[in-house]
């Protein structure tokens, strides 16, 4: 059900088959922070703030056709690189899938473990918000 997201999570791991240690997987992600697009400043608002994240992370979600496209920005690389690949997988996905195809390529890659707690729980509530916003546009939809 979940073949698409599944298939780019296998994407973005494939991005760090070479981050044998911790040092190249932080390298990997601040290369990836350096590629997310900025936002336009229509869509750095008080509503696109993430809670929970140490530095300022926007996060917009748009719903087009069926399926929910995110763009963000943060004031820090690591934190850019957290989304870019968050938003690698669940971008041009449907709500449903959203809510229910979970990241296990981040637990298979040991990001999350080679994180600070404060980056962790900042990548959890990049996470939790897309799934907020994606329960929302479900519900809005029905």
């Amino acid at each position: 059900m979940f073949e698409s997201c599944m298939k780019k999570q296998a994407a973005v791991k494939a991005q760090f088959v070479n981050c044998t240690t911790e040092e190249l997987k932080y390298e990997k992600l601040i290369e990836k922070g350096k590629e997310l697009p900025k936002l336009s400043p229509d869509k750095k608002v008080k509503e696109n703030l993430v809670n929970g994240c140490q530095s300022i992370m926007y996060l917009d979600a748009a719903y087009k056709d069926g399926f929910i496209y995110f763009t963000a920005e943060s004031d820090a690389l690591i934190s850019s690189g957290l989304a870019s690949i968050l938003i690698d997988v669940y971008n041009g996905e449907a709500p449903e899938t959203i809510l229910k195809c979970a990241p296990s390529f981040i637990e298979e890659l040991g990001i999350g473990a080679s994180l600070t707690p404060s980056r962790a729980n900042g990548l959890y509530s990049i996470h939790l918000r897309m799934k907020q916003d994606a329960l929302r546009i479900f519900m809005e939809q029905q």
